[in-house]
């Protein structure tokens, strides 16, 4: 099993978290909206990469949405993964699933 550190895993949650947002905003649901957040989760780290790849899948898919709000929501989502925040709802036990199968593989 691999060891992630601390900072790996905040930036698996923050990937994932970016991930439930970019397939609600591609219109992915279940499973599929699943899938998408833990491919994201299990990016390259670096966070161009990241972006890079929501870009690539909103411009495939024809969603209009700014770089800026990209990084906002990126950056707000680092913001609740280093903060261990919750928001209470049914995506949380669906996000510590993802990132324990991601630490799992």
């Amino acid at each position: 099993m691999p060891n992630f550190d601390e900072n790996t895993l905040r930036i698996m949650r923050r990937n994932v978290l970016l991930g439930m947002w970019a397939a609600k905003k591609l219109g992915l649901v279940g499973e599929s909206a699943d899938a998408y957040s833990t491919d994201l989760g299990m990016r390259a780290f670096d966070y161009c990469d990241v972006a890079s790849k929501i870009r690539e899948d909103f411009n495939a898919a024809g969603v209009v949405e700014s770089d800026e709000e990209i990084r906002r929501v990126m950056n707000e989502s680092w913001l609740q993964a280093s903060s261990g925040n919750r928001t209470g709802d049914a995506r949380d036990g669906a996000m510590v699933q993802i990132v324990r199968n991601l630490v799992l593989k």
